[in-house]
């Protein structure tokens, strides 16, 4: 099996300490090790480095580089522009297939928290076995523990079966991120999993699917593969990725394909979006508070600190997340983290570069 990283997203809900050249994989925002380094340090004991792929964009490569040193030159794929998680799986399902005809692939983003690492091992392994005896395609979907708005889902088809010990359905459907009332009816049905972004596949099998679901991109991927191993190779990709169209693996292809299987993956997740996500998962004291840095406190609940170069004192305040680089300061509500990204989006049209 070969593992492949997507770490090219910038986390514009980072900021600011997420930015265009030091993304948030690549910072240490929960953990001492850094967010890409701890999702290869879960890999420990199940593959070697050799199988690691890391796929990534320009502004990035260099830190990518510097933080994983042991990584080969050519298991680091750089997108030209990110397109999102369909051309992103394509160009490393064609890349890995021109090298290993038979690879089976396992695709984890690089920005996820998983605890119970044993059993996270177990499951990507039995999902492993899957791939391996079925031309299909396998998702690992995690069990909810509340409505979250903020995540897809997963309905089961209830054919419940297992492979190593681990439970596995076919998949009768996925959901967009619901709001509040329809994430409750799907708790409430007990026939939904979090969809959690990870998948296992061959590389041919993928490469079959989005032949038959995106057709234009299955060209693009088919005339990159035509220059691989050439001098041409990095031009070639160049150029199809211009005209590649943006789209997501999970609309482009798993909503469309009848040959989906989901794994129960049994361990401690968070897809780690947002300062709010930060903040949830994060130990607090007494009065409900996250700081990281020095600080002085008053009559402060439930409040979010990120400030580890500059002391930080408040009075009076409640649900703010307040982080602070050296060059930026964010104030906002807990509840309105998810704007971050809108805020970048404006600042990107004002010309605000020096802060991106």
């Amino acid at each position: 099996m070969y593992v492949v990283i997507m770490a090219g997203g910038v986390g514009t809900r980072f900021w600011p300490r997420s930015r265009l050249k030091h993304p948030k994989q690549l910072l240490n925002i929960l953990d001492e090790r850094s967010m890409i380094q701890a999702t290869i340090d879960r890999l420990d004991n199940l593959i070697s480095y050799d199988q690691i792929y890391i796929v990534t964009t320009k502004p990035q490569k260099n830190e990518i580089q510097k933080q994983l040193d042991f990584l080969k030159s050519e298991n680091l794929i750089i997108e030209p522009k990110g397109k999102n998680t369909a051309p992103c799986i394509g160009l490393a399902a064609v890349i890995l297939k021109h090298r290993d005809p038979d690879a089976v692939m396992a695709v984890l983003p690089a920005d996820h928290r998983i605890r119970k690492t044993e059993k996270f091992r177990k499951v990507l392994s039995a999902a492993e076995a899957l791939a391996s005896q079925k031309e299909c395609l396998v998702t690992i979907g995690i069990n909810p523990t509340y409505p979250a708005t903020g995540y897809g889902y997963i309905q089961l088809d209830n054919r419940n079966d297992e492979i190593n010990d681990v439970p596995i359905n076919r998949v009768k459907t996925f959901a967009e991120k619901p709001d509040l009332k329809t994430a409750k009816l799907f708790i409430k049905s007990g026939d939904f999993l979090w969809n959690s972004g990870m998948f296992i596949w061959k590389a041919k099998t993928i490469l079959k699917e989005i032949e038959e679901s995106l057709p234009e991109l299955y060209d693009g991927l088919m005339e990159i593969e035509k220059y691989l191993g050439t001098e041409s190779e990095h031009e070639v990709i160049e150029k199809v990725y211009c005209q590649i169209k943006s789209i997501s693996i999970d609309y482009g292809v798993m909503e469309h394909s009848e040959n989906v299987y989901v794994l129960n993956g049994e361990f401690e997740w968070n897809d780690v979006g947002s300062w709010e996500e930060v903040y949830k998962i994060s130990t607090k004291d007494t009065n409900g508070n996250v700081a990281v840095g020095e600080h002085l406190l008053k009559d402060t609940n439930n409040c979010l600190i990120d400030s580890p170069k500059r002391f930080v004192a408040a009075i009076g305040v409640k649900n703010l997340v307040i982080v602070e680089t050296d060059d930026a300061l964010l104030i906002c509500p807990r509840d309105r983290t998810q704007e971050v990204k809108e805020l970048v989006d404006t600042m990107k049209r004002k010309n605000l570069d020096q802060y991106l």
